[in-house]
């Protein structure tokens, strides 16, 4: 594939070092110092996009990308109250999208396990529960988006929380979402039920940049030649 890099930190060269070893060649970055570069006619050469910036950038990166007719793999969180937005125009353009909060092969299948351990504990309501999110300082988000989807799968299989908060709550129809920030972290996912008698933990914890890279890299090897808006389930098949 060619690919184009929309973001050229840390995330956008862990993604330019497994595409390379995977036989991709990177034929555009962008990064806050040419962000004039993001033009169809630079954009044109690549066969696919990889968008990984902050809030700040990601929608109007998205949507241009889109506009140009480019499949695009974006991982960039906290913008998502534009999300129904982007998915109308990939519809209307017949365009080609993969969203994930986390592309992780091992997140993903993290979220499996989430989900299946709700729906058991939703008949035991003497376990409590709460989700614990560690990243790095420069993380500018909070929740992480991961612990965002970590806890909207909760809710979703866990009647008796009807919302999540990001801070100690004493209401317990609130699912509490504990962020820490703490040099150095790629990032660690906790979820804890606990109870009088004993407790019932899943963690993921990252060791470095590498699977997020990976998971990218794999969800743009399966848009290029689709059609369509998916997710890493589809990927990864699960």
């Amino acid at each position: 594939m060619k690919i184009a890099l929309l973001g050229y930190g840390k995330m956008g060269k862990a993604i330019e070092e497994i595409a390379v070893q995977r036989g991709h060649e990177i034929v555009l970055k962008i990064d806050e110092y040419n962000v004039y570069d993001l033009i169809k006619e630079k954009m044109s050469k690549a066969s696919v996009a990889i968008e990984f910036t902050g809030p700040h950038s990601a929608y109007d990166n998205v949507k241009k990308t889109l506009e140009f007719d480019i499949p695009l793999v974006c991982g960039s969180t906290g913008w998502l109250d534009k999300m129904e937005s982007i998915k109308k125009l990939c519809t209307e353009r017949k365009g080609s999208f993969i969203y994930a909060s986390n592309f992780s092969v091992g997140v993903n299948i993290f979220f499996e396990v989430n989900k299946k351990l709700a729906s058991l504990m939703s008949a035991h309501k003497d376990y409590e529960l709460q989700v614990t999110e560690i990243h790095h300082t420069a993380k500018k988000d909070a929740p992480s988006g991961t612990a965002i989807t970590i806890a909207e799968q909760i809710l979703e299989n866990l009647p008796r929380k009807k919302s999540w908060v990001n801070h100690i709550s004493d209401n317990p129809e609130e699912l509490e979402i504990i962020s820490e920030r703490t040099d150095p972290a790629p990032g660690t996912h906790k979820v804890k039920y606990s109870s009088a008698i004993d407790d019932i933990e899943i963690i993921h914890t990252a060791h470095n940049r590498q699977g997020f890279a990976l998971g990218a890299v794999l969800a743009a090897e399966y848009i290029r030649d689709k059609k369509g808006i998916f997710s890493m389930r589809d990927v990864l098949n699960l």
